[in-house]
């Protein structure tokens, strides 16, 4: 005889999770962002990591719509990857890490501009460019504090005394990038404005320039120059860690309940037994665990919704199963059900603050691991 629980039609024949893409929210995000700056600023789109892991073929296209034509990615191969997203379409793409990854020539003819963050890559692609007789496009990557990527102050004072080295490139853009910018009050934002005013100067580049990332465009308009270059907040992550996030969310992630049980006081739930019901319980097994993209680190004080209710996760993150404490859930769920890990009642950074990250983390780990499912196509078209 089947358990009161059992369902043996719900769910069988469909997919174990759904992960939904709402590429109308990704641009209403965009165009938020773009009316925040001054005029003559251009807004472009950093599309890395496969447009954050909701898919660069889906979303380039969209934001192309939106009258984005500058798009930034990190590595040669995204930047192929969104050339034939764009079919052929008029628009800028950079590549951040720099002139790596491809023969120069492929660069070249696929007009991806690297970023030149050394002055090994200034002689390479200078070379590359005389050697082929035609000026090449590039940007060039100053480091105003961030120790990571960019010409430091000591490179730019040799550059200086070698400016013909740069007659060769067509300098598109001279770029920094802010460390601290989710935080308005962190002195480190000031002290990076400034040492980037003061490269510049050094170099005496006629060029336009770019500092701000998504969280820069809210330090306001010193820091926007000719190009700001968002990320995160396109994708509904929120710019200023303090403050309300005025950004969409645009993915909704949910997975089936596979199995629910009653288990009585005392008994343990997940691997290494480290989690003992304290009174009896209804459980819920869910398809979703950390090779699903879904981190360990999640469990301890993670939640899913069922039913819009709060459901906490109990026991550890497995493989690709998580159980959820469903005992005060109304109506009770069922086998085939769905348990909402990212939607309308947890956001992205609900999600990360629970698993001890940040929200990029939480995109880029999940992004990769699910069949998307995409809605709101030609939003951008319908406004204009």
């Amino acid at each position: 005889m089947l358990s009161p629980t059992s369902n043996p039609v719900a769910g069988y024949a469909e997919a174990l999770s759904r992960f939904e893409v709402y590429l109308d929210r990704v641009c209403r995000n965009y165009l938020y962002l773009q009316k925040k700056l001054k005029k003559g600023t251009d807004c472009a789109a950093v599309v890395k990591a496969d447009a954050y892991g909701l898919g660069a073929a889906a979303v380039v296209p969209e934001l192309y719509k939106a009258n984005c034509r500058h798009f930034y990615v990190a590595k040669a191969d995204d930047g192929l990857a969104v050339r034939a997203a764009l079919k052929g379409q008029d628009a800028h793409v950079y590549v951040l890490n720099g002139p790596y990854g491809a023969a120069p020539k492929e660069l070249a003819q696929n007009h991806l501009i690297p970023a030149l963050n050394t002055l090994g890559d200034i002689e390479y692609w200078a070379g590359f460019a005389r050697d082929g007789g035609q000026r090449q496009p590039a940007i060039i990557h100053l480091d105003t504090g961030m120790n990571r990527l960019g010409l430091s102050a000591v490179d730019v004072t040799r550059l200086k005394s070698n400016l013909t080295l740069l007659k060769s490139l067509d300098i598109r853009y001279v770029m920094s990038h802010l460390a601290c910018a989710d935080e308005p009050e962190h002195p480190k934002n000031p002290e990076q404005l400034k040492k980037f005013v003061e490269l510049i100067g050094q170099l005496g580049l006629p060029c336009r320039l770019s500092l701000a990332n998504s969280a820069g465009i809210f330090l306001g308009s010193d820091y926007h120059f000719d190009q700001v270059r968002p990320g995160c907040a396109i994708y509904g992550i929120n710019p200023q860690i303090s403050l309300p996030n005025p950004m969409q969310g645009t993915v909704a992630l949910k997975a089936r309940i596979l199995q629910i049980r009653d288990a009585v006081c005392g008994e343990t739930v997940g691997y290494g037994a480290n989690y003992k019901l304290s009174s009896p319980a209804k459980l819920a097994s869910i398809s979703a665990g950390y090779a699903d993209g879904l981190l360990r680190s999640f469990a301890g004080g993670g939640v899913v919704y069922i039913n819009g209710q709060k459901c906490p996760v109990v026991g550890r993150v497995s493989m690709e199963l998580i159980v959820a404490d469903v005992t005060q859930v109304t109506p009770s769920p069922h086998e085939g059900g769905w348990a909402e890990l990212i939607g309308e009642h947890q956001s992205v950074d609900d999600l990360a603050a629970a698993a001890k990250t940040i929200g990029y983390e939480i995109l880029t780990s999940l992004g990769g691991k699910y069949k998307r499912i995409y809605s709101g196509q030609g939003y951008s078209c319908a406004v204009r």
